[in-house]
């Protein structure tokens, strides 16, 4: 592949990487060291409408990742500064880890990464035991659905 395609995203399977990225609070949060099942959730960028549509919704339905036990991490290319600012105008009660710098290495280790435009796409992975279990990834412009992760939840 060429150095701006995007490499194939990870599958059902495949070993989870281990990362370790700031919160918003500059706080490094490391993936393998979070207990439980994982949702890590890549995002385009934070303010923008369909970013934060689908975030909005994941924090109206937080109860549905608590009750199954599942931590819930939100991962973009932003800067700690402008995650901290949206979470705080959003109300947002997960994570949000920035993907900075190095510019993106989260999102190219799953395989999400946009060379072109240097940012995430949209791609959900549930994480189990260091192996993803479940996963989607939608196309540019693409919300993912609510039901997607009901049912992801329900497999653990």
């Amino acid at each position: 592949m060429g150095a701006d395609a995007p490499d194939e995203p990870l599958t059902v399977g495949d070993p989870a990487p281990d990362l370790t990225l700031p919160d918003t609070h500059g706080t490094p949060v490391r993936l393998a060291d979070v207990e439980g099942p994982v949702m890590v959730v890549f995002f385009p960028f934070a303010f923008s409408g369909i970013c934060t549509g689908e975030l909005c919704e994941l924090r109206d339905n937080l109860e549905d990742f608590e009750a199954a036990g599942v931590t819930l991490l939100g991962v973009s290319c932003d800067p700690v500064f402008s995650l901290r600012a949206w979470a705080e105008q959003q109300g947002f009660d997960f994570e949000l880890l920035s993907d900075f710098w190095p510019h993106g290495d989260a999102a190219r280790s799953f395989g999400v990464f946009d060379a072109t435009r240097g940012r995430a796409g949209r791609g959900s992975f549930l994480l189990s035991d260091g192996v993803v279990r479940w996963s989607v990834v939608t196309e540019p412009g693409v919300a993912r659905d609510l039901d997607g992760y009901r049912e992801a939840l329900a497999t653990l």
